[in-house]
């Protein structure tokens, strides 16, 4: 049976920190502590270390992107999935940039939540849950931001498992190919997308609606 995941939760909301709280203890998560702004959180984090902080964006004071750019630059690198209703898609960009693992829809299923949780603090990067049509409408590349290729069907497949997070290994095993096959896949997509990590190659092929 593997060990229960230690995180902290945080949102300046009571009584959603309480749902949460509940919900979190039925999947299994045990909640170190609890923060109720990224003041907070900083705070308790030095002396009480989780294995993934769960926390909502925004928040009065300091947000939670402020407080993970703090953790960062302190040299703490626990994991982070922020809680987000993606109302205003450039946090998406802004998050990423700042170090999140990932991103959680509020209305979430709860199997997504406790999934999210699992591989985040296995180190992969989530972006499965992004909501893609306002990502797309924020972020709108001009003509000569368009791929200097077509994508062929496989690396369409490649690309959209690249969005959920799946690294070359995990992809090689759900399509069947070699990991270095992949690796060839993940270098040709960066290159047509002219761009040099993989988050960014996701959020640009969202915007220009490849996936």
């Amino acid at each position: 049976m593997s060990a229960s995941p230690r995180i902290a939760l945080v949102d300046d909301q009571a009584l959603i920190r309480a749902g949460l709280r509940a919900l979190l203890l039925q999947l299994g998560v045990t909640i170190v502590f609890e923060a109720d702004s990224g003041d907070a959180l900083l705070d308790q984090l030095s002396q009480q270390p989780v294995q993934l902080i769960l926390s909502d964006i925004r928040m009065p004071g300091m947000d939670g992107i402020q407080a993970l750019k703090a953790l960062r630059a302190r040299g703490d690198h626990t994991p982070c999935v922020f809680l987000t209703t993606f109302d205003e898609s450039d946090l998406l960009l802004r998050a990423t940039e700042a170090g999140a693992q990932g991103f959680l829809l509020k209305d979430a299923a709860p199997e997504d939540l406790h999934d999210a949780i699992v591989r985040a603090i296995a180190g992969q990067t989530l972006l499965q849950p992004v909501s893609t049509d306002p990502v797309r409408q924020r972020y709108r590349y001009h003509a000569d931001d368009a791929p200097k290729e077509l994508f062929s069907p496989k690396e369409i497949a490649v690309l959209r498992l690249m969005a959920g997070g799946y690294s070359n290994r995990e992809i090689a095993g759900s399509l069947f190919l070699a990991e270095g096959t992949v690796k060839n896949y993940v270098s040709a997509i960066l290159d047509k997308l002219d761009t040099r990590d993989r988050t960014r190659a996701v959020l640009k092929a969202i915007t220009l609606r490849v996936i």
